[in-house]
């Protein structure tokens, strides 16, 4: 049977620098990222594909807040939706046109995917994650009162709203997903985590403003699939610990109890590294076998063992009884 990898790709990945990001940048980036993804597909993987969405969404949403003199507004979870939609489609043509070049005979396909969260989650009673555009803080404190946000000042640089980030529970296309790869289907889903739903009193979904990880949601979907390997994409080759100082030291490989020690050490910055450790992490716990993290350039390299940080099941030896 052949094998199965989820490979997590960043939002951030499709935008180069602050001069290339236009949409035609971006799938200049995305297409770039696929002839890697496309070199696994031809050496036997079934893939799924996700990404992150955090620019593409800020994006949307600054268009919105100008526009609104005159057009609605874009609520958060429809945001997730659009650029489902719109990173799937630079997907699908930039994997159809690999596959083209190299006489493959494969197909692409994108799930809009929703992402279950627990209504009673923690996170919903103390909204950390900004989105959107900075503000002057009258503005941000007319839109609290108005609009019901929660609003911050951010570092200095102006307010923004918060909202809440909590935790994957279920990835509700999932049956679809299964589906297809078992047509033998590359799929693009649970880009950006997933568009966050709650279930309510009578079972029904229920979008939520609300951001969910997409490293997370990345890990709980392989597990779901039974996949072998969980690949995040990254901006390095490597995960280092002690990363921009002089000690720093490049990880081959280290197993899963090896990356909670350094986790809890503080090696790897919040908001960087430590939610695709993290991901990693809870891969393995759940049953996976093994996670690698590096950037596209060195995909396939990776998974020959050849570059790239690999996260493994790690055993803890019990302690030898003691003598009476």
């Amino acid at each position: 049977m052949a094998r199965k990898a989820v490979v997590a790709i960043g939002g951030n990945s499709l935008i180069k620098d602050k001069n290339h990001r236009t949409v035609p940048d971006q799938y200049e980036a995305a297409a770039e990222t696929c002839k890697h993804i496309a070199d696994m597909i031809e050496q036997g993987w079934d893939v799924v594909i996700t990404s992150g969405n955090g620019p593409q969404v800020g994006f949307i949403l600054r268009r919105s807040e100008l526009a609104s003199h005159e057009l609605h507004e874009v609520p958060l979870d429809y945001c997730g939706a659009d650029t489902q939609g719109a990173i799937g489609y630079m997907i699908q043509r930039a994997m159809y046109n690999e596959f083209n070049k190299r006489n493959m005979n494969k197909s692409v396909a994108t799930v809009v995917t929703q992402t279950l969260v627990d209504k009673k989650d923690p996170a919903f009673e103390n909204p950390a994650k900004p989105v959107g555009s900075f503000m002057e803080e009258k503005e941000a404190k007319k839109r609290e009162k108005e609009e019901g946000w929660q609003v911050v000042e951010d570092a200095g640089r102006g307010w923004r709203r918060v909202v809440p980030s909590p935790i994957p529970k279920k990835i509700i296309e999932l049956p679809a997903i299964e589906a297809l790869i078992r047509e033998g289907i590359i799929v693009y889903a649970v880009g950006g985590g997933g568009i966050p739903v709650i279930e309510n009193d009578k079972g029904n979904l229920e979008g939520v403003a609300a951001v969910i990880d997409k490293d997370r949601a990345s890990a709980l979907l392989a597990n779901g699939l039974d996949a072998n390997v969980l690949l995040i994409s990254t901006a390095v080759e490597k995960v280092y610990l002690n990363f921009g100082t002089d000690d720093q030291e490049p990880i081959d490989k280290m197993d899963h109890i090896q990356a909670q020690k350094y986790m809890e050490e503080g090696h790897f910055a919040a908001g960087s590294m430590l939610p695709k450790v993290e991901a990693c992490i809870s891969f393995i716990q759940r049953g996976g076998e093994m996670a690698i993290i590096t950037d596209p350039l060195n995909i396939t390299k990776a998974l020959r063992g050849e570059t790239g940080t690999r996260i493994v099941r790690g055993y803890q030896v019990p302690p030898p009884p003691e003598r009476r």
